[in-house]
């Protein structure tokens, strides 16, 4: 692997003025990009790291960190097409939304290996589609993708043989970026080195999987969102008995619920006690908005320490 450098970019769009009324007191949260070279092909790259309120002003605190994979449409070349990554997910929630969620967090951005040319929504997408931080306020949700399609009542293949266990192009091919990425972060910030949590979405959950099989010793706890799981990466996971929670959608037409099931009975089969599924049985897709706009999924990561015995919740 060759040696990564990093080098620290200016801090971007705090201002006191940013923040609603009630919040808590501290220095405001900030939001900025760290240079990097890649692991895969030498390319220089940027990744996003988000600061939590009162990280400056609480010195004597370490922080959580919530690592997030973002999905298929929000790749790119990790620098002028970064800001696709504020769309989704935990950065939108505490950067766009303004919520104070209290972990350093740490959000890459996938390449895009191709991927544009079999993909009308990344070909045409616009920056405009970007959500963007307002000065008073916040901008309105999007709505949630219609559901035409029924609930999905498929059962669960027989087999996984026939299926690989990671997507094309997916996380797992930067997973020395990704690594380096952690690394750099516990090393230069006041980090809870017990409490480093990893989730994504979609393409995101799916790397969620991989990255948490190849690597169970380094997070208190997952969060995979529709993004199931091969069995063939449950060993490791179930041997650490890292805590996860998975979600899914029952009128998801995209990454349809049987396929999550052979992984889940692959952790019941190996004896793991700190799983939890979720079916949004109601939602398409875009159950990850449902996710990540709810308090539920950030309680019950903090409530995960890797110093802690598994708890089996």
């Amino acid at each position: 692997m060759r040696l990564i450098t990093l080098s620290f970019c200016f801090w971007l769009l705090t201002a006191c003025s940013l923040q609603p009324q009630g919040q808590s007191e501290g220095s405001e949260p900030q939001l900025g990009r760290l240079d990097f070279t890649s692991a895969l092909d030498g390319s220089e790259r940027q990744f996003f790291v988000y600061l939590p309120r009162g990280y400056e002003t609480q010195a004597g605190k370490d922080w959580p960190v919530l690592m997030f994979l973002h999905g298929n449409g929000e790749r790119g070349n990790g620098r002028d097409e970064l800001d696709y990554v504020l769309a989704h997910g935990p950065l939108y929630e505490a950067w766009i939304q303004k919520r104070d969620l209290p972990f350093i967090m740490i959000v890459p951005q996938l390449p895009m290996f191709g991927m544009d040319e079999h993909a009308d929504y990344l070909r045409n997408r616009d920056p405009s589609q970007i959500p963007q931080r307002l000065a008073d306020g916040v901008p309105p949700r999007p709505a949630y993708f219609p559901t035409p399609d029924p609930m999905n009542g498929v059962p669960a293949p027989a087999s996984m043989d026939d299926i690989p266990p990671t997507l094309p192009n997916g996380w797992d091919r930067i997973e020395d970026d990704l690594t380096m990425m952690l690394d750099r972060i516990e090393a230069n910030y006041r980090v809870d080195q017990q409490r480093v949590y990893l989730s994504g979405l979609s393409y995101g959950g799916f790397g969620t999987w991989y990255m948490a099989s190849q690597h169970p010793e380094r997070f208190a706890a997952i969060s995979p969102v529709v993004g199931w799981g091969h069995p063939d990466l449950m060993a490791p996971i179930a041997e650490h008995q890292l805590p996860l929670w998975a979600f899914a959608a029952g009128r998801d037409p995209v990454v349809t619920i049987e396929h999550f099931y052979p992984g889940l009975n692959e952790l019941e089969k190996l004896g793991h006690p700190a799983v939890r599924f979720t079916n949004h049985e109601d939602m398409g897709h875009d159950a990850w908005t449902r996710v990540y706009r709810s308090e539920d999924l950030y309680r019950w990561l903090l409530g995960h320490s890797r110093a802690d015995e598994p708890s089996g919740e």
